[in-house]
């Protein structure tokens, strides 16, 4: 199949053409998912970018191993997907929390410009990911999923292998739990109040 053309192929017929040998397919794909997947790995890692980078690696990877036994229909590819990423970076984070405290674990470096406003942004960002990090795992997979990657609740039902109103109960106290944890931090972090 000609590279042009797979630009309008689903996920689903990328994975069937790349189970048939076509490498072509597996690029495009690759290069269609893998911001997805690393986006998530580091949101739900608390902004590790190696371990982000090594859970995105070794869910394509599963996901290649899977291709030949793909069952369509079943599932969607990227539903798939971050169910498998989420649930590497779960792994991962129970390991860690072995040997390392996870509030020992470094933040990211931010190589921006040092602009207010992007000072101002960063600071936003950390607080968020902070915030997400005291978050409990469940709540904190279905908030990333739901108002960061921007699924439906039903995607995120079926990544997370729960019902949509489980999926509507997670959100809905991963937000006001989110809300309590940075009400008193709106001066800080330049959030002005509408009251």
């Amino acid at each position: 199949m000609p590279y042009d053309a797979m630009s309008e192929c689903d996920d689903e017929e990328l994975l069937a053409a790349y189970a048939r040998g076509d490498a072509a397919a597996a690029r495009a794909l690759t290069t269609r998912l893998t911001p997805r997947v690393f986006g998530h790995a580091y949101r739900m890692l608390g902004g590790d970018r190696a371990e982000a980078e090594d859970v995105t690696q070794d869910a394509l990877l599963r996901l290649w191993r899977a291709a030949p036994d793909w069952r369509s229909g079943e599932a969607k590819v990227t539903t798939w997907l971050y169910r498998v990423t989420a649930n590497l970076c779960i792994d991962r984070m129970r390991k860690r929390r072995g040997s390392t405290d996870i509030d020992q674990v470094p933040e990211p470096v931010d190589d921006a410009p040092s602009a207010a406003q992007t000072m101002q942004e960063a600071a936003r960002a950390e607080a968020l990911q902070a915030a997400l990090m005291d978050l409990p795992e469940r709540q904190r997979q279905a908030v990333i999923l739901r108002h960061i990657e921007g699924l439906s609740n039903p995607e995120i039902a079926q990544i997370m292998d729960i019902n949509v109103r489980a999926v509507e109960s997670l959100t809905a106290r991963g937000k006001r739990a989110l809300e309590a944890i940075l009400s008193g931090r709106r001066d800080e972090l330049g959030y002005e109040d509408d009251d």
